[in-house]
C-alpha cells in the first residue's frame, strides 16, 4: 500500500499542471465585407480584453463560401480589405501566430469568429 502512495505522490510531480482551457469565445458576422472585417477586428480586440492575462490564445476565422459569393456578387470588393485586415490581426495584438482562417461550404453567416485561450 505504501508503495502505491508513493508512485502515485511522484507521478502527480511529474505530471506538467493542468492548465485551464476557456472558451470558446464565438461571434458572428454578416453583411457587407469591409464592415464585418471592421466588427471581427473589434470583437477580437474586445475578446483579448476580456480573457485578460493568459498564457496562449488561439483564433479562428470561418468564411462561409456561399455568403462570400453573394457579397462578391452583389458588389463587394475582397481585396484590398482582406490583405490589410490580416495584416493589422497579425500585428497589433500580440498573438502568437497568425489567425487560422477555414473556408466553409455550409450556408450561415458571412463569418465566424472564434476565440480559445488558456490561462
Amino acid at each position: 500500500m505504501e508503495r502505491t502512495l508513493r508512485s502515485r505522490k511522484a507521478r502527480a510531480r511529474t505530471r506538467p499542471p493542468a492548465a485551464d482551457v476557456g472558451g470558446p469565445l464565438i461571434w458572428t458576422f454578416d453583411g457587407p465585407l469591409v464592415q464585418c472585417l471592421g466588427d471581427l477586428e473589434d470583437a477580437l480586440r474586445r475578446a483579448i480584453v476580456q480573457v485578460g492575462d493568459i498564457a496562449s490564445i488561439a483564433v479562428l476565422i470561418e468564411l462561409s463560401l456561399p455568403a462570400l459569393k453573394r457579397r462578391v456578387d452583389a458588389g463587394d470588393v475582397l481585396q484590398p480589405a482582406w490583405t490589410r485586415f490580416l495584416e493589422r490581426l497579425s500585428t497589433r495584438y500580440g498573438l502568437q501566430s497568425a489567425p487560422r482562417v477555414r473556408q466553409v461550404r455550409n450556408e450561415g453567416p458571412l463569418a465566424t469568429l472564434v476565440v480559445v485561450y488558456r490561462s
